[in-house]
């Protein structure tokens, strides 16, 4: 038949045959090519002059402490030039080039200059696997310090970069992140109108506050309020005060008011602590003469400024005087100085990063500080056409003004306001014996914002009870602060500082500004 061949099979039989001997064919050709493939992998391998060099620790559950000396990132140098050193840092940037991996290493504000290229101790594989990790990521690297020829613009690190001999990740991070620390670094350029640099707008940041705070400006910020507080503590101590903790759940607002947070105590009501105000007044009429506190304090202001926090660090202090609450204000002001001229001296890296990111004039002080009345300030304003009532306050606008008037008149950027209206002061605050539309109160300033009130306090109870009835305030909640004054207590005066607004170097600038303290944002 026609459709038969030899041995009886047909066409399509003959056909499928042959099909199937050249898919087993084929197969036989794959194995073989990846039998060939991996004797190349295995070769390859062996060629790696790296293995053991470079690649994940894995997850670190202190199941070993190898005897590893670390240095920091900062202490890297010219005197450590050929030095093999380990250091643990983030990987800030990388930027692989043909056998070559540049990355730049940051810990905390410092970073360092990398180099890994392939030679006979540094293989491909070891470069490749480098220049693949993630931006973020904790790496532990071993290196040789080595001194450059041209200085690394780019780095705190200047004068040294790092070559690479072994590199392990440590912790790696997204590849995706909602910032980058590069550009939340950025150098803030009032010229550039246009937008053209890359910027990371502010609810990015608050809403990614862990990457934002490795920025160096925040990192320098954050040190510099704990240089604050560390001065406050030292120059206060050496004075004679005593640190004192006072409550911050109380059953009564101490500062009078709508804005006060109220929390639910059991089967009534307390508040938050708008102020230590009252107890550190009770441990003066308790004899401790000089006393402060550090510590949080709760304004339920519904502002969407930089300059009201719901949450903030103050830092306050009263102390009991002689004859004229001025003695007081003489210990805040030379305090002032006195610590202005600790942060210059011990601070002056930190300051310089922040200027980095956040340009501003140095700042400028006298010493003895600065002090004008209050009616002095209202004829400085006059003067510049802003006319005030003697029984007004100061507006926001009306501080800054006032400052950069004062700066140009006694190049000063601190200065103290004295003899406040007594209509705008607390209900505790002493009248002006010459003139009870004054008060013994006073504000100090830093480039035209206020960073600390105080005023001398009303240390007689039938005098502070009517002065409490005046702002009508329930005379039931305050009754133990009131007795408090009832078994004699010195003449005394003190303030209290926002711990957010001391800053020298960035006193004017809301991004370097923002912590961990919530505040009111506009779509929320």
């Amino acid at each position: 038949m026609a459709d038969e061949q030899e041995g009886g099979k047909s066409k399509k039989q003959l056909k499928k045959e042959a099909k199937e001997k050249e898919k087993a064919a084929k197969r036989e050709e794959h194995r073989g090519a990846a039998k060939t493939g991996n004797e190349a992998q295995t070769q390859k391998d062996e060629d790696d002059c790296s293995v053991g060099k470079y690649g994940g620790l894995g997850l670190i559950q202190s199941g070993e402490r190898p005897a590893r000396e670390y240095l920091h990132v900062r202490d890297l140098g010219a005197a450590q030039s050929n030095k093999t050193v380990w250091i643990r840092a983030r990987l800030h940037t990388s930027r692989a080039k043909g056998k070559q991996c540049f990355v730049v290493l940051r810990q905390q504000e410092s970073t360092i200059q990398a180099l890994a290229q392939v030679d006979q101790n540094t293989s491909k594989q070891m470069v490749k696997f480098l220049s693949n990790i993630s931006k973020e990521s904790i790496v532990e690297v071993e290196g040789v310090v080595s001194a450059v020829e041209r200085k690394i613009e780019s780095c705190t690190q200047q004068d040294v970069e790092l070559h690479v001999r072994q590199a392990f990740l440590v912790s790696a991070a997204k590849p995706q992140l909602p910032l980058q620390v590069e550009d939340a670094s950025r150098r803030d350029d009032p010229s550039d109108a246009e937008g053209l640099q890359i910027r990371v707008n502010q609810d990015t940041r608050l809403d990614n506050r862990v990457l934002d705070l490795r920025t160096p400006a925040n990192q320098a910020i954050f040190r510099l309020e704990a240089a604050v507080c560390r001065l406050f503590r030292d120059l206060l101590t050496a004075q004679g005060f005593t640190e004192i903790h006072t409550p911050k759940i109380i059953s009564a607002a101490s500062e009078g008011g709508a804005n006060v947070f109220t929390v639910s105590y059991f089967k009534g009501q307390a508040y938050l602590a708008q102020s230590p105000q009252l107890y550190k007044q009770m441990a003066i009429a308790a004899d401790f003469d000089k006393v402060f506190t550090v510590g949080a304090v709760f304004r339920a202001e519904d502002s969407n400024t930089h300059r009201h926090l719901t949450e903030f660090v103050g830092l306050d202090l009263e102390m009991a005087f002689k004859w004229h609450y001025h003695e007081v204000l003489d210990v805040i002001g030379n305090t002032f100085t006195q610590l202005f001229r600790g942060l210059q001296e011990q601070c002056a890296t930190e300051i310089a990063a922040v200027g980095q990111q956040y340009p501003v004039e140095p700042f400028v002080f006298l010493d003895p500080p600065l002090r004008l009345t209050f009616r002095q300030g209202l004829d400085l304003l006059a003067e510049a056409g802003v006319k005030l009532n003697d029984e007004d306050d100061l507006s926001t606008p009306d501080e800054k003004l006032l400052g950069r008037l004062v700066k140009k008149k006694y190049n000063t950027d601190f200065y103290i306001l004295d003899k406040f209206p007594l209509a705008v002061r607390p209900f505790y605050t002493m009248p002006d014996p010459l003139d009870k539309k004054w008060s013994n109160s006073y504000d100090m300033f830093m480039r035209g914002e206020e960073i600390l009130s105080g005023a001398q306090r009303i240390h007689d109870p039938e005098f502070l009870t009517e002065r409490a009835q005046h702002h009508d305030i329930d005379l039931s909640k305050i009754a133990a602060y009131i007795d408090a004054f009832r078994y004699g207590c010195p003449p005394h005066a003190g303030g209290g500082i926002g711990l957010e607004r001391v800053r020298p170097q960035e006193a004017d600038t809301l991004k370097g500004r923002c912590n961990w303290r919530k505040r009111k944002r506009s779509h929320r």
